[in-house]
């Protein structure tokens, strides 16, 4: 596990802003199970390079939906720069018809949508990839092991690289190994109160 300040692989390749007032929000979409360091990290380096107003964390569908969400408000309680955005917990819809309904349902809003390069890597293959470019702004972080690119318009950012993930976590709890440090502190108390993944 370890932490590169710097990445020749990612540079910050900016698009021209959008101009008028309007709303600049990324959405951080992915599983969160949990949350931890290198998801706020990444979320709040994007916000910062972009000067976006706030960066949503989009939790997707679930069957322990309410379990998240909690771990959620815990890691990001008094960061004004971070919220969640639920409407994907709703449903299991695809994720254009949920930007879709997002971008009707907030006119006035340029949602920049913030994954890490194994995401990016498959939304290209997508079908309606060109459609979703047209509703967001794809930012990308280079991810340790899954480097890539892609022909879709992107904005790169650099970013620690942090050999982190919600999986190898949630495999150190279920052996009896806490993860300091690794997870926001209120959340590994939560799951410790809570004795989730096996912990």
């Amino acid at each position: 596990m370890g932490i590169e300040l710097l990445t020749p692989y990612t540079k910050v390749e900016l698009e021209p802003l959008k101009s008028g007032n309007r709303r600049q929000i990324g959405l951080f979409v992915g599983k969160f199970a949990p949350i931890h360091v290198a998801h706020l990290v990444i979320a709040d380096q994007v916000r910062r390079e972009l000067n976006l107003e706030r960066v949503l964390f989009m939790p997707e569908y679930d069957d322990e939906n309410a379990t998240i969400v909690s771990m959620l408000v815990r890691a990001l309680q008094g960061n004004s720069g971070f919220g969640i955005e639920t409407t994907r917990l709703n449903s299991a819809q695809p994720l254009s018809e949920t930007l879709r309904t997002l971008s009707e349902n907030n006119p006035d809003t340029d949602f920049y949508f913030i994954a890490g390069s194994d995401v990016i890597g498959g939304l290209s293959q997508l079908e309606n990839a060109g459609e979703l470019t047209k509703l967001v702004q794809l930012v990308g972080v280079q991810r340790p092991r899954f480097r890539t690119g892609t022909s879709l318009p992107i904005i790169w950012i650099d970013v620690p690289q942090m050999d982190v993930s919600s999986k190898n976590l949630r495999k150190m709890l279920q052996t009896g190994i806490e993860p300091k440090f690794l997870i926001p502190d209120v959340v590994l108390e939560f799951i410790k109160e809570r004795g989730l993944y096996g912990f």
